[in-house]
């Protein structure tokens, strides 16, 4: 069992930045951010393989950055140039696997899940 612990939230401005932080029991191949607004399916927004290999969503690419720091076991978001269209809820999520498909943000590779910590960015 992994357990997932995501911080960092809160409400900025347009244009502002956040850093997501994800604390993990247990560090593994795969580890990805995901996020989920008010009425709309979770999506992936980026992950990160052992290697530090990454692959961002469309919509956050060039504006975010996911990077781990091993010896504290944790992931992290740098969001930047915040849209309120990022308003969500956003998650970390984990998973032993050891393949790294060519969409590595689909939820269903991913079997360890925290509970999330919202972001709230107005215009």
């Amino acid at each position: 069992q992994v357990q997932l612990v995501e911080s960092g939230g809160g409400s900025v401005q347009a244009g502002g930045s956040l850093r997501l932080a994800c604390a993990a029991s247990e560090y593994t191949y795969r580890m990805a951010w995901f996020r989920q607004a008010p009425g709309k399916e979770r999506e992936g927004v980026a992950a990160i393989r052992r290697d530090g290999f990454t692959r961002y969503a469309d919509s956050v690419k060039g504006r975010s950055t996911i990077s781990k720091d091993n010896a504290k076991k944790t992931l992290y978001l740098q969001m930047n140039s915040l849209k309120p269209e990022d308003t969500a809820l956003y998650y970390c999520a984990a998973d032993w696997g050891t393949v790294w498909p060519r969409n590595p943000l689909q939820e269903s590779l991913y079997n360890y899940w925290g509970r999330g910590t919202q972001v709230t960015v107005s215009s």
